[in-house]
């Protein structure tokens, strides 16, 4: 009789496929799962669905150009992603750009992150059966996207930042608008933990859950956020400052736990570190141009430059060789969500199904930045 009970009990291990069109997976990606009843074995993640060849494209493309293709990667943190290649040539030209601008792409980018949070917070939220918290993110997100869209005329895939500079100048209402918006967003920032985080319901999901330990964030290269929140000091605005990060105080947001909750907070935590480094500069925006000219055609000199800043979900690295022609010979971005994604498997193992969609949402996944 124990032997048929036994018997009976007995499981079999099956492999499901979750996406590539599945609403939780944020973006066109693929995972096949292999499971046990309801518990996870192993997460394979496939991509290549978006691929399109945009290291390759840059070799064909001038150095203002490749500006343009980087925010179609993490196009929550276009304004960032930009920078980044600014900076790059910059460095090879050995072009120092007016204080104006330093200030100008900080602040631009800390309201890039600050949409990106909260973006992020509302779906987090959905995600996980909170359809109300998507209304709220998006109803504060929409006046910085309005902010945005006077300043260079667009709302998603937004191109500011140019070698040497900035397309033009701020718009008139650039100043006010941001402090209309960081004086209503301080109102509203304590109803995310109102409505979201102290709810028992999501902590009970996400406490405990999605366990990423400090060493394993160091070994499979886990940046952002998501490596903050298990001990790893690796904010890059810290270490290796750039633009005007070197002129603003705040602090980098740490946690030991390496949960589900421990990434959630990292990130309300950083809006409130964004929202002050924005009133120490939106006052003392240095007077002057805002560009430094260069040649119509930018032609770096043969050598090779690493510029690396950090984006809304991480290290953002451009890696540019030149042979001291107009186009790179070689490109190669080293973007966060690649090796953030690669720690899925470890962090999802031996959970269950609804665990990793809580898991997927805290590591902030944007598929085209992985899939380049």
């Amino acid at each position: 009789m124990e032997e048929i009970i036994t018997k009976e009990l007995e499981s079999q291990e099956y492999f499901i496929n979750m996406g590539p069109q599945h609403p939780s997976t944020h973006g066109v990606l693929r995972l096949v799962l292999s499971l046990d009843g309801e518990i996870i074995r192993n997460v394979e993640p496939h991509i290549g669905y978006i691929h399109r060849s945009i290291e390759k494209m840059c070799e064909h493309d001038s150095y203002q150009q490749i500006v343009h293709l980087t925010d179609r990667m993490d196009y929550l943190s276009c304004h960032i992603n930009n920078e980044a290649v600014c900076l790059a040539v910059e460095m090879g030209l050995q072009l120092e750009v007016p204080e104006r601008v330093k200030v100008i792409r900080t602040i631009i980018g800390e309201l890039t992150r600050l949409s990106s949070h909260q973006l992020w917070w509302g779906v987090m939220g959905m995600d996980l059966g909170a359809i109300t918290t998507f209304l709220y993110g998006f109803r504060d997100r929409e006046m910085i996207t309005d902010i945005f869209e006077e300043t260079c005329g667009a709302r998603l895939t937004m191109n500011y930042n140019v070698p040497g500079g900035l397309m033009f100048d701020i718009h008139p209402n650039f100043q006010k608008r941001t402090k209309d918006f960081i004086a209503h967003f301080k109102k509203k920032l304590p109803e995310y933990d109102d409505l979201l985080s102290n709810n028992v319901i999501f902590r009970n999901r996400t406490i405990g859950i999605g366990k990423l330990s400090k060493e394993d964030a160091i070994s499979y290269g886990v940046t952002g956020p998501s490596a903050r929140a298990s001990g790893f000091s690796c904010d890059v605005r810290k270490h290796y400052p750039y633009s005007a990060y070197d002129k603003v105080q705040f602090k980098e947001v740490l946690r030991s736990e390496g949960d589900c909750y421990a990434r959630y907070e990292c990130r309300i935590d950083e809006m409130w570190e964004s929202l002050s480094i924005i009133e120490q500069l939106i006052d003392n925006i240095p007077e002057g141009p805002f560009k430094t000219p260069t040649k119509a055609v930018i032609k770096l000199p043969k050598g090779e430059w690493y510029q690396k800043v950090e984006t809304a979900r991480g290290e953002f690295g451009v890696y540019i060789i030149s042979e001291g022609q107009k186009n790179p010979y070689r490109v190669k971005f080293r973007s966060p969500g690649f090796s953030n994604l690669s720690a899925l498997n470890h962090m999802a193992k031996d959970s269950k199904i609804a665990d990793l969609v809580a898991i997927m949402s805290t590591l902030d996944l944007v598929i085209p930045d992985i899939d380049r």
